[in-house]
């Protein structure tokens, strides 16, 4: 071939080898497939054409087999011995084959753009696919890299070789704001193919996996297997519930998490713009497990039902109700992850107080005049009779409790109607 063609194809080798991290194989593979296909289009078949690649040169030559015969009938495949004979040859006889070389031109001004279109998308095709397979291998692990630009959706990362990773709005935790060469700690959650473009890789600082993968990082005993993370759940930026189990009696599991002085959970929290993070010890006793989930608050008795669909009863003294249930049932609603059932927190009257307040009725009692809902609500924040609701501040009940200040006062003129008659 020409020296132009050959710089041409050690440029294609070049984007092959060096850039696009190809192996040889696939390399010469792809090659080939890219000029059988055009030698199809241009001759109309590519069975008596030989493709030779020498990958170290970064050249490539084509032969055409051409059978020597009286009479043409398809000059594709075929040659006249008197053309043979003209061209200077005359060592061959009928019957035989005669090889030419094929240079680059032969394929015409459209059929060499035809082989470059089809190298530069056979190089995309296979970088995309050599991305996703790379990336889908370490979907779950850890990811460090530097912020190249941030938008009001999403942050762009890119990765030591160029690539870009996505951090969406929703995986990033609640009030964090990056800025460009800004590096970010995250964890790569998925890898989708969108129509056919490049690799959709998404990061997430708000799944349960970035916080167990940071514990590895900070905490050697749960790297080593000494001790085991059972369960994670989380509010990311809120509050997070970490269980964890120990295999070697000799080791604490909570203070190993923990740290000398906090030395180990502080990074954490850093980490995670300073989270709440609760770590307890696992066991499969659902009572107890409940009573470490919501410490520090204190319970006085635990109702689990008669089936595990039941809604689980905690029942607490008043003073003690505002901790289990935490700001905005954070605490509960965690609880309730841990433990993988539904927990509501019920406001137990002391005795002395109940011989004082006969007349209190359960809110069970009003589903005529308030919506079985808003009982609910009231419910799960410690509410389970009308003096509990009275008690309160109706400011507090509506942001405890996610209801509308005009709901509110509503309810509390129909229980103290209760009380008036």
């Amino acid at each position: 071939m020409a020296t132009e063609e050959k710089i041409d194809l050690k440029t294609a080798f070049a984007l092959f080898k060096d850039e696009k991290h190809i192996d040889r194989p696939v390399m010469m593979g792809v090659l080939r497939d890219v000029f059988n296909t055009q030698l199809t289009k241009t001759f109309g078949s590519a069975d008596n054409f030989d493709v030779i690649i020498n990958v170290d040169k970064g050249d490539c030559e084509i032969y055409q087999n051409l059978e020597v015969v009286e009479e043409v009938e398809n000059p594709n495949t075929q040659i006249s011995l008197e053309k043979l004979q003209e061209m200077g040859e005359d060592d061959y006889e009928l019957g035989e084959t005669f090889t030419r070389k094929v240079e680059l031109k032969d394929f015409g001004r459209r059929g060499i753009l035809n082989i470059r279109q089809n190298l530069q998308g056979r190089i995309m095709d296979i970088e995309k696919a050599n991305l996703y397979n790379k990336y889908t291998e370490k979907v779950g692990q850890l990811f460090t890299g530097e912020i190249y630009q941030t938008w009001s959706k999403e942050v762009l990362i890119l990765d030591e070789e160029g690539n870009e990773l996505r951090l969406p709005k929703s995986e990033q935790i609640p009030g964090e704001h990056f800025k460009k060469n800004d590096t970010v700690r995250a964890i790569i959650k998925s890898v989708e193919m969108k129509n056919n473009t490049t690799p959709y890789i998404v990061l997430s600082r708000t799944s349960n996996e970035f916080l167990m993968k940071l514990f590895e990082q900070e905490v050697p005993e749960i790297y080593d297997g000494l001790i085991t993370i059972k369960k994670v759940v989380r509010v990311p930026g809120e509050r997070a519930k970490v269980a964890v189990e120990s295999y070697d009696d000799r080791i604490d599991p909570i203070g190993a998490c923990i740290g000398v002085k906090g030395s180990r959970i502080m990074g954490i929290v850093r980490e995670l713009r300073n989270e709440n993070i609760d770590v307890l010890q696992w066991t499969s006793n659902t009572q107890l497990l409940i009573q470490r989930a919501l410490n520090p608050a204190k319970i006085s008795s635990i109702d689990l039902g008669t089936s595990p669909e039941d809604k689980i009863k905690v029942f607490m003294l008043p003073e003690e109700v505002k901790k289990g249930i935490g700001k905005g049932g954070c605490n509960i609603r965690l609880a309730s992850l841990l433990v993988g059932r539904e927990i509501e927190v019920w406001r137990e009257v002391p005795k002395a107080e109940n011989d004082d307040d006969e007349e209190d009725v359960l809110l069970s009692e009003f589903t005529n005049e308030i919506e079985p809902w808003i009982i609910e609500r009231l419910q799960s924040i410690g509410c389970d009779t009308a003096k509990s609701v009275l008690a309160l501040d109706p400011q507090d009940i509506a942001n405890r409790a996610d209801l509308e200040d005009e709901t509110v006062d509503e309810v509390m003129d129909i229980l103290r109607a209760e009380f008036e008659e």
